[in-house]
């Protein structure tokens, strides 16, 4: 019986006008279409919270010596003695060459030659002051003499005059003869003449006074010239030897020869400019370096001295990161990367950093700030890395929104932009959403 049901049925749908059986097919179609849209993808959702956070920054680090000098040549010459190498390591102040200057070695001969003549034209000159004050003393000593005779001149004089004038007296009576007169009128007239001479052997020795003075008062000035010339030469014998001290060239500071780049016998010349031409050699202090960590502008404001820092290095991947503390930073941007240079300073003293590793640098940073945190697994990524979130409108559509992200705890993500903090958006699921999609909110 049951195979001829069935031929009965077909049969019968063959039977059936085309027209009746396409609308019955549309209907069943319709009827699905509502079943499936009646049965959305039920989604828990969360929301975008605003929560104070201790934001850290990781940041590319490079390991860099505390103090690094390049050594070049301030004088011209050929090198006689080179007495370090790379990898030695030289004390602050130690040879490191030595470069031959026979001109300035002659220059100075010449100069301390010339010191030797002035120093001797000097002690003419004191000679002189002494010959000059003697002179003083002698013409002093005259005038003085001369001063004492004339008092015995004037005692004379007067006596001659007293006689005179009685004689005259006498003679004018007729008690004496005239020519009495005649013998007293020329020994008054002779201590006249005394007189005279007196004054004039006083005035001579005023002037011979005044002369040696005068030569003192040149012997002195000679001396003090012979003085600057022997100063002026002190002083270019002293310019010398400094350019003949930058023959000998010194370790700035102790540290590490790194590179050296001269050999004994080269013909080296001073430096032009400052940096310019290859170094002699380069000396790097690696007992304590500087890490320096580029910071990008939105973390640059929030970095302190003081701030903590984890460093990693590829080079040492199984020991634990290595801890210090920002120790300065520029305070400005670089305009060409808009990051802010920041230090911290490690203890080096058994040489296991070398300058130039590359590593990676956590900061914490000591201030708290507001942030917009999802929950990590709400956060999703396309194949370029590009971070989005399905976000759930009032009537509870899906929409794709690009976000950008910040702090990474592991549980939480910072979301910067794309977002308004109370906003819903799609937790894990495995389900991929499409914009305008319609789904059914979990209640939490």
């Amino acid at each position: 019986m049951r195979p001829r049901i069935a031929q009965f049925l077909t049969l019968s749908l063959l039977c059936v006008p085309p027209v009746l059986l396409t609308s019955g097919c549309s209907q069943v179609q319709s009827q699905t279409t509502k079943k499936i849209e009646q049965k959305l993808i039920a989604v828990q959702p969360v929301t975008l919270v605003q929560e104070e956070i201790q934001r850290t920054s990781t940041q590319p680090a490079t390991v860099h010596p505390f103090y690094e000098a390049e050594i070049r040549a301030r004088t011209t010459g050929y090198v006689k003695e080179v007495t370090a190498d790379i990898g030695d390591f030289v004390e602050s102040g130690s040879t490191l060459i030595i470069i031959d200057v026979p001109e300035l070695e002659k220059q100075r001969e010449v100069l301390e030659a010339g010191i030797v003549r002035r120093r001797s034209e000097e002690k003419r000159a004191e000679a002189g002051i002494e010959l000059a004050r003697a002179n003083i003393q002698a013409a002093e000593a005259g005038a003085q003499q001369a001063r004492s005779e004339m008092s015995s001149v004037e005692a004379s004089l007067a006596a001659a005059e007293s006689e005179f004038s009685r004689t005259q007296d006498l003679v004018q009576r007729q008690s004496l003869e005239s020519r009495v007169l005649d013998e007293v009128r020329q020994r008054r007239d002779a201590e006249l003449a005394r007189l005279d001479a007196v004054n004039s052997a006083i005035q001579s020795a005023q002037a011979e006074v005044t002369v040696a003075n005068a030569k003192l008062a040149s012997a002195q000035a000679d001396l003090e010239a012979a003085k600057a010339e022997t100063s002026v030469a002190e002083r270019e014998l002293e310019q010398l030897e400094v350019l003949v001290g930058y023959a000998t060239i010194k370790a700035p500071f102790s540290g590490i020869v790194t590179r050296r780049s001269v050999d004994p016998g080269d013909l080296v010349r001073e430096a032009s400019e400052v940096g310019k031409g290859e170094p002699f050699f380069v000396i790097s202090q690696i007992d304590k370096v500087r890490v320096q960590i580029p910071v990008p502008e939105i973390d640059a404001a929030l970095v302190s001295r003081g701030d903590s820092v984890e460093l990693s290095l590829p080079s040492f991947p199984a020991e634990t990161p290595i801890t210090a503390e920002v120790t300065r930073l520029t305070g400005s941007l670089d305009p060409s990367t808009r990051t802010m240079l920041v230090e911290a300073e490690l203890d080096n003293s058994e040489g296991k950093l070398l300058p130039g590793m590359f590593g990676q640098a956590t900061i914490s940073l000591n201030k708290k700030v507001a942030a917009n945190m999802l929950p990590a697994r709400a956060v999703r990524f396309s194949d370029t890395g590009d971070a989005f979130v399905y976000a759930i409108s009032a009537d509870d559509t899906v929409s794709v929104v690009a976000v950008t992200t910040g702090l990474d705890n592991g549980s939480a993500i910072e979301v910067r932009s794309g977002l308004e903090p109370g906003q819903r958006v799609i937790d894990a699921h495995l389900k991929r959403f499409t914009d305008g999609q319609k789904v059914t909110v979990l209640s939490n």
